[in-house]
């Protein structure tokens, strides 16, 4: 019945009924972005991914148009940032230099390396550690989402019939590892997560909360997002 009452929607009332939801979700995202992304860019990228769902919806595959909708809407708001991407070589670089570097701590210590740990391997101040985390604040800072999106729940596939068994268990074993990843972080970085994804806190609140600068939130908050991907390598590949 619901897919049938969206047929027959214009895209005007498409967007009357659901416009809030894009709104929702783009000042959610560019609370964590760079200043130079413009929301309402967001705004409109996510309104063609609220229509291209009332084309691609479903209803036999179980999920509300909601809940679909909203998997669609911040999938395109993802893609434009990824298009627009305003980090520099040499924060994508470094980024992946950090992660190389926690990896092999990790491998050697048997836990999450420090701070202090991963700054003496990597040759600099604990200082300078902390400013390249804060360089690339930005770019890593939609990152988990990425990472879900593309291994959970993929715009293209959601509600796809090519969807088989053999994919569906590769989405639940990469559910798993980043479960166990993140239950693998140091107590101040798990908490962090599940403030700002759960919760959907911004920085200023979380750092209220941990007694802490937001930039010093934003600068954890990339290093979690190293360190997870450093955990989930394998997986990333």
């Amino acid at each position: 019945m619901y897919s049938s009452q969206i047929s027959e929607l214009t895209q005007h009332q498409l967007i009357e009924q659901h416009g809030g939801l894009v709104k929702r979700i783009a000042y959610h995202l560019v609370a964590r972005l760079p200043h130079t992304v413009e929301v309402n860019d967001l705004i409109q990228a996510g309104m063609i991914g609220l229509l291209d769902a009332s084309h691609q919806y479903k209803a036999s595959q179980g999920a509300s148009f909601e809940t679909y909708a909203g998997i669609r809407i911040r999938g395109a708001m993802l893609d434009e940032i990824r298009r627009n991407d305003w980090a520099p070589r040499s924060v994508h670089r470094k980024a992946r230099e950090i992660a190389e570097v926690m990896h092999q701590l990790e491998q050697q210590l048997g836990r999450s390396p420090m701070d202090l740990e991963v700054a003496d391997a990597l040759e600099m101040t604990l200082d300078q550690y902390h400013q390249q985390l804060q360089d690339a604040s930005g770019h890593q800072v939609f990152s988990l989402d990425d990472m879900t999106d593309n291994q959970l729940t993929d715009g293209d596939s959601f509600g796809s019939d090519d969807v088989g068994p053999a994919e569906i268990t590769e989405n639940n074993n990469f559910e798993r590892a980043l479960a166990e990843a993140i239950d693998g972080l140091p107590e101040r970085e798990r908490l962090l997560m599940s403030l700002y994804y759960n919760e959907e806190l911004n920085l200023k609140e979380i750092g209220e909360v941990l007694g802490v600068s937001e930039s010093r939130v934003s600068q954890i908050h990339t290093q979690t997002v190293v360190r997870l991907r450093s955990k989930l390598r394998d997986w990333m590949q």
